[in-house]
């Protein structure tokens, strides 16, 4: 510092360092004075905060003890508790804030529960007596009857840690008895931290003496030993046994001594007599620091003013600014470029910017411009439209600004929006697009639902529509009439005309059935196609039976007429079931099942024709089920037996064969003919079975018959068509050894002479390499052809009892039988009479050439033990 810049202080020089050697031996005095009773507070305050941590200590450790007690009491009432249990209760005592790492029971000393497990699987197993470090301290928890917390000590499954033993007693015969231990483990660094051994913020240093709560006659476990310090001491009280705690202030009580006040003192003494030269150099100092202030705000206005120009250039905003009093504008070059302006400094006016928007937004981008000086600010989207044709989208911002002492001006941003508004185009022609195939999706869904609920080929709704139907007016009937009926309808004859004439005739029958049906059915009818050639007609009942015959002889009398399908006439019919149900709810499925029960008879009585259900029918429903199960039962019981019916030779009236008539012998009703139970057998596609059960009869019967010496030559037993078409039927034909001639198979006309399956066909041909016969049964019934006779070669024909009966009276039939006879005869075919009721019959029939004969007028279809005995007797040739 220059010599003239410190002449003014040498007048104050003596004075000012009187005042500090003052003050300064007064500091000294006053300092040590402090330093005892400093020394009294600094120990107060240490005892303060050192009884705080030895709170907290006892607290933590406490709360802890008080949760494992009650641990200890529920063992007590349960010592036989299991892992889970244990887990279940000791997982509560986790969930309370406590510094519990883990709680073991062993009984017996043994540890066979720890709590938690993951982590602990280490001390599963341990022994408390062969543990050096802890068996002392178990042995003493069990002698003392009480909690004995030991530690800190290193733990078998890894750290350290307090552990507190629980001794644990029971009730039992002779008393209470020892059950083992519980150990709570209460981690060490936990408990410190909890208690604010590890609290950055505490100003003393601590130690603590007494491992395994053995207070001041202990070993010091945590903290420098603090001995030679003159600590404060604070005994920590434990449920068992104590802990000592020393303290002293960090850096020792020498480096905590505050004399502050003091110091303060002499500090402001020394500021007294300094103080004019510190509010001068200080003045100076601000002169100084409002020079640089200075110079950092032009730096920095500069350095913004860069960051603004870079921010406009990059974003490509242009700013604009207007006097509202001259109209004069100032445009900078982005500004210019934007409305297709040479980017100069030549001044603008409101003119050029109109001339530069276009035509058509003029009026309203003027508009918004006014409102700015009126409002004080708007916003504005305008195009502009360049030299060149081109149009640019622009959005302007605009604000008033009002400054004391200046004009009002209007300040702006304009920037070009273009590609906003091309986007946002896009994006609306591309909602309108998504909606347009929105809109698609939905005719398409609706298109599927109808699809998915009607029949395709005829436009009627289906079967899964129909059951939606049902469902729907099930509760309140049709059209809310409290009832309901059902027409199904079944077309005749048409795979006939789908054989002869192709899908596509059968697909046109499909199309005009439909049509009929819409044609006769109200516009509240509901029409469907169930299947094939299957319709159902579902309509209200509450009009009586007569309007649903009047409708069902409509339909049929209509569907009779011929239908031309190029150029052929097509002819069907309908056969249609009616059911009716009139009070609800109404049970749909039983009355669909009695409409179809109601097809099934009108079907069953010659077609073309309509049946309502009734009870009577449903009572033949009933007994036909009934039978069905009858016979399939009497199938497992063994009930069909063969009876037999004798075949004499026409001249010497010698028995030449019996044929083997089916029986049901009824456990209740007794013997029944097959007309009782063959239609159901059908039905059940039992026929085949019944025909194996009468030809493993027979057989058995021919074999009887040898061996008494009983003259039967052969047995003819009937063969259904489903016999006929099984290709196991030859296989199991071998099995029998059947000698050849003695047995024949009766055929019904009907079943194959103008059939041509070729597994029929195959099995008659296998059937005659066996040897045995083959017979035209009802001869005469049926559509037989006689170049299909000469292809079957039969070894027999048997004119039906039809033909025979009239021969009496009828002098036409007899000739016609002749015929027959004749047929057989040039074919090398034995002929047989069946039917023969009386002798006159049977000369006749001699007479016309026949060689068998088998009727009433002979025997009737005996049992075999009757047979046996009307052969031994030999009475139908004294009858003869």
């Amino acid at each position: 510092m220059p010599e003239h810049r410190l002449s003014w202080l040498r007048p104050i020089l003596l004075p000012a360092l009187v005042a500090v050697i003052v003050l300064v031996a007064g500091g000294v005095f006053l300092d040590r004075q402090s330093n005892v009773l400093n020394e009294e507070r600094m120990r107060a305050a240490v005892l303060a905060e050192v009884s705080l941590i030895r709170a907290k200590l006892e607290g933590n450790i406490n709360g802890n003890i008080q949760l494992v007690r009650g641990l200890v009491s529920v063992i007590s009432t349960e010592p036989d508790m299991n892992q889970a249990r244990y887990s279940a209760l000791v997982s509560n005592l986790f969930e309370e804030q406590s510094q519990l790492r883990s709680i073991a029971a062993a009984p017996g000393f043994v540890i066979s529960m720890t709590y938690p497990l993951k982590g602990n699987e280490a001390a599963i197993g341990l022994d408390y007596r062969t543990n050096a470090l802890q068996g002392e301290a178990a042995l003493r928890a069990r002698d003392a009857g009480r909690l004995v917390l030991a530690g800190p000590v290193n733990l078998v499954q890894g750290g350290r840690g307090f552990i507190g033993r629980f001794p644990v007693y029971v009730d039992g015969p002779t008393g209470r008895a020892f059950w083992g231990l519980v150990s709570a483990v209460v981690d060490v660094d936990r408990l410190y931290a909890d208690s604010g051994l590890f609290d950055p913020e505490r100003s003393v240093d601590i130690s603590i003496t007494g491992k395994d709560a053995t207070g001041s006659q202990g070993t010091r476990f945590f903290g420098p030993d603090l001995v030679e310090q003159n600590p404060v001491l604070v005994e920590v009280t434990l449920p068992t046994g104590s802990w000592e705690i020393a303290a002293v202030p960090k850096g020792g009580w020498a480096a905590a001594q505050d004399n502050g006040w003091m110091r303060a003192l002499m500090v402001i003494a020394g500021t007294l007599i300094l103080l004019p030269i510190v509010i001068t150099g200080r003045l100076m100092g601000e002169r100084q620091e409002h020079f640089r202030e200075v110079k950092a705000r032009e730096a920095e206005l500069v350095r913004l003013s860069r960051r603004l120009g870079l921010a406009l250039d990059v974003s490509k905003v242009g700013v604009w600014e207007m006097d509202v009093a001259s109209g004069r504008e100032t445009w900078d070059a982005k500004t210019s470029q934007l409305h297709g302006l040479p980017t100069d400094d030549v001044p603008r006016s409101h003119k050029d910017w109109m001339a530069a928007v276009h035509p058509d937004d003029r009026a309203r981008a003027e508009s918004d411009f006014r409102r700015i000086i009126t409002d004080g600010r708007n916003e504005s989207n305008y195009r502009v439209l360049l030299t060149d044709g081109t149009l640019r989208h622009v959005r302007s911002i605009g604000a008033l600004y009002r400054e004391p002492g200046t004009p009002e001006r209007v300040i702006g941003v304009n920037w070009d929006v273009t590609d906003d508004v091309t986007l946002n185009e896009e994006l609306r022609r591309a909602t309108q697009l998504t909606e347009a195939r929105n809109h698609e999706l939905e005719l398409a869904r609706v298109r599927i639902e109808h699809n998915a609920l009607h029949d395709s080929l005829t436009g009627l709704p289906n079967r899964r529509y129909l059951d939606d139907m049902l469902k729907r007016h099930a509760a309140t009937g049709y059209q809310d009439s409290a009832s309901m009926a059902l027409l199904h309808i079944d077309l005749d004859r048409f795979k006939q005309i789908n054989d002869t004439l192709g899908h596509a005739a059968g697909d046109a029958m499909l199309i005009h059935a439909s049509a009929v049906l819409r044609d006769n059915c109200s516009t509240a009818d509901f029409v469907a196609r169930i299947g094939g050639d299957e319709f159902v007609v579902l309509t209200s009942a509450s009009q009586g039976d007569i309007h649903l015959a009047t409708l069902a002889e409509r339909i049929v009398r209509q569907m009779r007429q011929p239908v031309t399908y190029e150029g052929h006439e097509c002819r069907f019919g309908v056969s249609i079931g009616i059911a009716a149900d009139r009070g609800t709810p109404i049970d749909v499925k039983r009355l669909l099942i009695n409409a179809d029960i109601a097809l099934y008879r009108a079907k069953a009585r010659g077609r073309n024709r309509f049946e309502f259900f009734s009870e009577a029918l449903q009572a033949e429903v009933v007994k036909t089920k009934r039978v069905a199960d009858e016979i399939l039962n009497g199938l497992e019981r063994n009930e069909f037996v063969a009876w037999f019916q004798p075949q004499f030779d026409a001249h010497t009236l010698d028995v030449v064969g019996v044929e083997a008539l089916a029986r049901w012998q009824h456990p209740v009703e007794g013997i029944k003919a097959p007309d009782a139970f063959m239609p159901t057998a059908e039905e059940l596609n039992v026929v085949a079975t019944i025909d194996r059960l009468i030809l493993e009869q027979s057989l058995a019967a021919l074999d009887g018959w040898d061996k008494m010496g009983l003259d039967v030559p052969r047995v003819s037993v009937n063969v259904s068509l489903r016999r006929l078409n099984d290709e196991d039927l030859i296989n199991g034909l071998r099995q029998l050894h059947i000698e050849p001639g003695r047995l024949s198979f009766e055929l019904v006309e009907s079943i194959y002479l103008d059939e041509g399956d070729a597994v029929v066909g195959w099995n008659i041909d296998r059937i005659k390499e066996l040897g045995i016969d083959v017979e035209i049964d009802d001869f005469g019934t049926g559509y037989a052809s006689i170049v299909s006779l000469q292809k079957l070669r039969p070894t027999r024909l048997k004119i039906d009892r039809q033909l025979v009966n009239p021969i009496l009276v009828d002098p036409g039939q007899r000739q016609l039988l002749a015929s027959i006879v004749d047929i057989g005869k040039s074919m090398g075919i034995e002929v047989v009479a069946e039917g023969v009721e009386t002798m006159e019959h049977a000369a006749i029939l001699r007479d016309l050439g026949c060689d068998i004969l088998q009727g009433y007028a002979f025997s009737r279809p005996l049992s075999a033990a009757d047979l046996e005995a009307f052969l031994r007797a030999g009475a139908w040739r004294k009858a003869s």
